[in-house]
């Protein structure tokens, strides 16, 4: 009788740990499903917010493959019925555009080198070297960010104008060799860096141009990467100084040269979307590859430690 008493006092603790297992594994399930449908229902809201950010530059793409007189209807044509590559070559003959986008990239790379090398050459001044006066010197140049730029250009242009730069390749570039935002972010990310780094350094003979160029530069890829995709895009959009200090086909910029596509006549809205589209391949080819290094680099300076 007592080996049958402690037979069925067994049965009952296997079966409620059996029930036990099951209302975990149950609990389990509910889990992973409320978790999917957490992470579809984020997906499904980033898909919507992405068409609808996205939308303008779709519709635009849209329309530089769409004749003319499906533009201009009282219908509400989303997509082109019958898509045509005639805007983006009429868009080339009509204007120098590839000269104008060989422009840009030039100018652009070369303004995206030179702010790298003048932004972490002065970053390296304000981060590890000690002077009289680097504090103010750099609340001065921090306080030049808050400087609209439609204050200095027109003094820019007399003093260009003297020196007989307008027109040409120099005017466009010098002017934006560096930058306080670029000096700022170099600084920020050097700060992380120990001040025995650059004394050891030191030690060993190395010199101030060897430790920037050997040691520091490797070790501040991020900060470069976002330097190099934030300046190059800027660079790319620049409209009032070209317009400004050019005159001759031969030096215009894409911003400037996409508005010559514009006349009275229907048609030169679709050329002018095509030209659009054209020139802004670039710049999101180059956000796009580089949107994780300027995230990181962004951010990399922002805690220390």
């Amino acid at each position: 009788m007592e080996q049958m008493g402690e037979m069925e006092l067994y049965c009952q603790e296997t079966l409620t740990q059996e029930q036990i297992v099951d209302i975990k594994e149950t609990m389990r399930a509910k889990a992973l499903a409320k978790k999917r449908a957490k992470t579809g229902f984020r997906l499904l809201t980033n898909i919507v917010v992405a068409l609808i950010i996205l939308l303008p530059l779709l519709y635009a793409v849209s329309i530089a493959f769409m004749p003319s007189g499906e533009l201009f209807t009282t219908e509400l044509n989303l997509f082109p019925k019958n898509p045509t590559l005639d805007n983006f070559k009429n868009a080339i003959t009509q204007v120098p555009l590839m000269r104008f986008i060989l422009n840009s990239f030039i100018i652009a790379s070369c303004i995206t080198v030179g702010q790298i090398i003048s932004c972490s050459l002065a970053a390296f001044a304000f981060s590890f070297l000690e002077f009289k006066g680097k504090g103010i010197l750099f609340m001065i140049v921090m306080a030049t960010m808050m400087v609209p730029g439609e204050a200095t250009i027109i003094s820019n242009y007399l003093t260009v104008g003297k020196l007989g730069l307008l027109d040409t390749y120099p005017v466009l570039i010098v002017p934006y060799l560096t930058s306080a935002m670029g000096i700022f972010l170099f600084r920020q990310f050097y700060m992380t860096f120990p001040k025995s780094l650059y004394e050891s350094a030191k030690l060993d003979g190395c010199s101030n141009l060897t430790f920037i160029i050997k040691i520091l530069l490797p070790l501040t890829k991020p900060a470069i990467g976002a330097m190099a995709v934030y300046t190059f895009i800027n660079a790319w959009n620049l409209y009032m100084w070209p317009l400004l200090v050019t005159g001759s086909e031969s030096m215009r910029t894409v911003q400037i040269g996409i508005s010559m596509l514009n006349s009275v006549d229907s048609q030169s809205i679709t050329l002018m979307i095509a030209g659009v589209v054209m020139i802004i391949i670039p710049s999101i080819a180059i956000f796009v590859v580089g949107q994780k290094q300027l995230i990181r680099g962004l951010f990399s300076g922002a805690v220390k430690g």
